[in-house]
């Protein structure tokens, strides 16, 4: 299987992008998805996480509660280190997996988190969807009703956008509007059609 993993930082455009992909018919395996899917209520992942920081971590469901759990791991490195172990096999599991019952021509592992977790690994080819530091920070102040300060942190804890540019292979500049995205992405199906059937071959 031809895979191509999409990674860009926070507010960069990575749903509309994947969105752009699926109407192309290619499937999309979301890596935040899957990592919902591994600590969801009553699954041993969740059960870890409340062990070791109390049931308070949960909400009254019995699910997770990702903001107290959020607000732990960027205040403590270590508290992030001991999730990321926890998590991180079992995210790359649930992956393999979905990726493994394709029937697309190729298909696209979308994950802000690609180059550090090692996802990477698994893809064939890697698109950064790029855009500016201020121009995530408005968007992801918009969108999350965060402030400032809460998305500079978010955006500091991720790998800079240099270190992500690094590992491209494709680049996708997501400032311009959709009809200039839908054509980029356009062009770029074409190219990863052909570089999948070179793979299989």
């Amino acid at each position: 299987m031809f895979v191509v993993g999409l990674t860009g930082g926070i507010g960069s455009g990575k749903t509309a992008v994947t969105r752009c992909f699926e109407t192309l018919g290619v499937l999309v395996i979301d890596a935040d998805i899957v990592a919902r899917e591994v600590v969801a209520a009553r699954t041993p992942a969740l059960q870890a996480i409340a062990a070791r920081h109390g049931q308070t971590i949960l909400l009254d469901d019995g699910n997770l509660n990702r903001a107290k759990l959020r607000e732990i791991v960027f205040k403590d490195p270590g508290e992030r280190r001991w999730l990321e172990q926890l998590t991180h096999p079992l995210i790359r599991e649930g992956i393999i997996h979905g990726l493994q019952n394709a029937k697309a021509p190729y298909s696209i592992l979308v994950s802000p988190l690609l180059i550090e977790s090692g996802q990477a690994q698994l893809c064939q080819r890697i698109l950064v969807v790029d855009v500016s530091r201020d121009t995530q920070i408005e968007r992801t102040m918009q969108r999350d009703h965060n402030n400032r300060q809460q998305v500079e942190a978010i955006i500091n804890a991720q790998i800079s956008r240099e270190q992500r540019l690094a590992h491209a292979d494709d680049v996708i500049n997501n400032e311009a509007d959709l009809a200039l995205l839908a054509d980029t992405i356009t062009k770029l199906h074409q190219t990863y059609l052909i570089l999948s059937k070179q793979h299989d071959s």
